[in-house]
């Protein structure tokens, strides 16, 4: 892995894996930068401040590892988070949408739950997740969204891979390649 940008000033601490969760995948894990507090409000105050004039209305942060920063997103702007799950995750009748996408191993199926009291239509979403491979899945996330009527301000990830994707406007705090 090489680190073509790095904007945190915390401690980069990362682990990789080989092979995982299939033969010819480098696995990354994140799960460093929330165990360091330091790291993990860095990277909440650096999308708080890259948030601050979006006006969004809620955070999107699909299943599992975009839980961990939409979340503390959320809590620090006071908006919503909405919480992508994986087919199966929700009860049928809370399930706004399902989408259906490509991963870099394999396809896969998210569902975006119905708003409580409310709709998607003229609200202001913006995707957090953790790691921008193909883009598949947030590209995914956004079509469903623009189809039930809202508006997506923005993506952006903790890490980018840059050599898989050619997404300009995504925000990103890494930046890097695989080799």
């Amino acid at each position: 892995m090489k680190i073509l940008k790095n904007d945190l000033q915390n401690e980069l601490n990362l682990r990789t894996e080989k092979d995982y969760p299939v033969k010819g995948v480098e696995f990354i894990d994140i799960t460093p930068l929330v165990l360091q507090k330091d790291t993990l409000k860095e990277i909440t105050d650096k999308f708080v401040i890259e948030l601050g004039d979006k006006n969004v209305d809620y955070i999107v942060a699909p299943e599992a590892r975009g839980f961990l920063f939409g979340a503390a997103v959320a809590n620090e702007l006071n908006v919503g988070l909405i919480s992508v799950r994986k087919k199966g995750k929700l009860p049928p009748s809370t399930v706004a949408r399902q989408v259906s996408y490509e991963k870099e191993y394999g396809a896969d199926i998210l569902e975006l739950p119905k708003l409580v009291n409310d709709t998607y239509e003229n609200k202001n979403f913006y995707i957090i997740d953790d790691i921008y491979a193909t883009g598949n899945t947030l590209k995914a996330i956004k079509e469903a969204i623009i189809a039930l009527g809202g508006n997506v301000v923005g993506e952006g990830v903790v890490m980018n891979i840059v050599e898989l994707n050619n997404n300009k406007e995504l925000f990103s705090l890494i930046d890097i390649n695989e080799d």
